[in-house]
């Protein structure tokens, strides 16, 4: 986005990676990556700026420009982690609501890998409706057993592994009553480097949980994103190189399942998504060894 005293400026790239949508409050526009901040200040969607295209709003109106559009929408590539765990769940997202499809989520996970338990819980915020729609398809009850610290940001974008679990114990607080002596379905939205899940698992078993089995909304993680989401090299992905039940071995978890790569597009409304980071299949051209430093951190 671009601003001057005259005209707002918005872009989107061709495939369309990330979200930008026109809102409208009174005689003025609004920009925004995700609909719920249009809904925050009282203003009302407009639309989606389209993938590759570029609107220019002026007191005159909105002009557009889709020269940059791909011409086949086929390959356009959203990025499916929005559905997963970026995007609030009151946001939506080229028109598939953030809420819906992780409840979706759920539900294939309860579909595709069932287990007999007595709880199913969400890992907040993103786990949380994944784990209502896995309650919902399963028929078991869903609980609360995370008393969560608004005041600690996103664990997964912090850079050393010290402080994400060192947010994640003052995050997370676990609730002994909810778990104690039950059979607990952890519902969470991925495993990247797999410490933290290892943490959480050991503090559901700390507080009287008799078993814990693990649920993703989402594949393993096997390479690393170039696009926009800080996913490592391969080699501190805790799913390359290994099976589903080493994992599971190594983060003390009585059983483990993943979102079925299948699943993907019908969580996300059947849109053309990019799922790099779980395929290895990128929409384009991934950058070359000899440059790949000017996309890390």
């Amino acid at each position: 986005m671009i601003m001057s005293p005259r005209k707002l400026i918005g872009a989107r790239d061709p495939y369309g990676f990330k979200p930008l949508c026109i809102g409208r409050r009174d005689n003025a526009y609004i920009l925004a990556s995700e609909t719920c901040a249009l809904e925050t200040i009282g203003a009302e969607f407009v639309r989606d700026v389209e993938p590759g295209e570029i609107v220019a709003i002026t007191r005159e109106g909105i002009a557009s420009n889709r020269e940059m559009c791909l011409p086949d929408p086929d390959r356009e590539a959203r990025c499916v982690f929005e559905y997963i765990y970026f995007s609030r769940p009151d946001s939506a997202f080229d028109g598939v609501g953030v809420y819906r499809a992780r409840l979706q989520a759920g539900r294939f996970l309860a579909m595709d890998s069932p287990v007999e338990a007595d709880l199913v819980v969400g890992v907040p915020e993103s786990g949380n409706a994944a784990a209502l729609g896995y309650s919902m398809e399963s028929g078991i009850p869903y609980g609360t057993a995370f008393v969560k610290n608004s005041y600690v940001g996103r664990t997964f974008i912090k850079p050393k592994q010290s402080s994400r679990e060192s947010a994640v114990r003052v995050k997370l607080n676990v609730l002994k009553e909810a778990v104690a002596g039950k059979r607990v379905i952890m519902i969470d939205d991925s495993i990247v480097r797999g410490t933290t899940s290892a943490l959480i698992v050991h503090m559901l078993r700390d507080a009287g949980a008799k078993e814990v089995h693990v649920k993703v909304s989402a594949p393993p993680f096997l390479h690393p994103c170039y696009f926009g989401t800080d996913i490592p090299d391969e080699d501190q992905l805790i799913a390359h190189g290994r099976s589903v039940e080493e994992i599971r071995r190594l983060i003390g978890a009585d059983s483990l399942a993943y979102l079925r790569m299948e699943r993907l597009k019908e969580m996300a409304g059947g849109k053309p998504i990019c799922t790099a980071c779980f395929s290895g299949i990128y929409p384009i051209e991934p950058p070359r060894e000899d440059i790949r430093g000017n996309y890390e951190r």
